[in-house]
């Protein structure tokens, strides 16, 4: 399987001195205005769902036809008592179906807490029944975070800058009941439209990708990748193997960017097929699969591109996350002196992603 080593797109470290640029910065009095305002909103405020449990003991499958019934981004495990026990959701799918069909034990990433896990998981799958509890967070990128009502948004972005995607918001009524969701897409949201509303604040997102310290802008050499001819599978594992949510689809080993495959993708279109040849399908007609749905009913391909320039503002990059309702976006070189045609998939040169917008905000 030929693809680019690991991505940084969760990473919170920010070695600037790797850098011969020179970053823009808020003035002091700014980010003081800043922190005042966002100290105000309460994570009771920015709650977008409600949260969904399932039953800790219903099996992998029946919570996978809920979250694919539902529209949910993740489950809640439910014990017996009404305690929540983790969250369940595509990255998780993703990795429970990697080792279904690779009965690969071992993993890069073992679970310190239940290192026989895969063991007992591949030994629930032969007796017929996988209880989702078992199947939990994983993928170790979709771990259990809980706030109170009336936490405020910079403790909401503390956990998003180290790569939380949800946090569940507890309700003041009863400590096992919740109020609902907040997603790190719905903090980008409230980002985005309160720039509208602080001259200063939309002034600093209009500067370019280039001059902020985003941690994987320019990080080539770490974006995960395969090739158009890998298969899915190789994709789902190293989506697994190297703990990320999505990987870019390239061309050729030049790294010109064609697509991208996210966990989600894999959830919508394996787990209903229930068909094990999906799997050895080559990345290019798997892609294809992914675009059929937009352009079914009118033959327009309506399926997002996931890249943007590093001479693109911070602003275009956050309307565009939301607009394409991904977690990140894949960075192309904009080089003005090297010749191109405009259907020429441009090299990739780095990542961003909804972490790296919400962490610019909370530096």
């Amino acid at each position: 399987m030929a693809h680019i080593r690991r991505a940084s797109a969760s990473s919170t470290h920010r070695n600037r001195s790797m850098s011969p640029l020179v970053f823009v910065a808020a003035s002091n009095a700014d980010t003081d205005e800043w922190v005042k305002a966002w100290k105000r909103v309460t994570a009771q405020d920015l709650v977008e769902s409600p949260v969904i449990a399932i039953d800790a003991d219903e099996s992998v499958e029946v919570a996978c036809d809920t979250l694919l019934s539902s529209g949910a981004p993740c489950l809640a495990v439910q014990a017996k008592d009404s305690s929540h026990l983790g969250l369940f959701d595509y990255a998780d799918v993703n990795a429970f179906l990697v080792l279904a069909a690779t009965r690969n034990k071992s993993t890069k990433r073992e679970d310190p807490t239940d290192p026989n896990r895969a063991e007992k998981i591949i030994a629930a799958a032969t007796a017929g029944h996988v209880p989702v509890q078992l199947v939990s967070n994983l993928s170790d990128k979709n771990p259990l975070h809980v706030l109170p009502h009336d936490a405020d948004l910079i403790d909401l972005l503390a956990l998003f800058a180290e790569g939380a995607h949800r946090v569940l918001v507890k309700s003041p009524a009863s400590p096992t009941e919740f109020l609902g969701v907040v997603t790190d897409r719905g903090a980008l949201a409230w980002f985005a439209s309160q720039a509208q509303k602080d001259p200063t604040f939309l002034r600093y997102l209009s500067n370019t990708l280039s001059s902020l310290p985003l941690p994987s802008l320019y990080l080539y050499s770490s974006v995960v990748a395969v090739t158009a001819t890998s298969t899915a599978l190789d994709a789902m594992s190293l989506m697994s193997d190297e703990g990320v949510s999505s990987v870019a689809v390239t061309i050729d080993e030049d790294g010109r960017l064609l697509s991208a495959i996210s966990v989600t993708d894999i959830g919508k279109i394996v787990v209903p097929s229930e068909n094990s040849q999906i799997l050895s399908m080559p990345v290019y007609q798997f892609v294809a699969k992914i675009k059929e749905p937009d352009g079914a009913t009118d033959g327009a391909d309506k399926y997002p591109v996931y890249s943007v320039l590093p001479s693109n503002t911070l602003a275009y990059t956050i309307q565009k996350l939301l607009a394409t309702n991904a977690h990140r976006l894949f960075v192309t070189d904009d080089n003005p002196n090297s010749p191109k045609l405009a259907s020429t998939p441009e090299p990739l040169s780095g990542i961003v992603s909804i972490v790296d917008g919400t962490s610019s905000s909370y530096l």
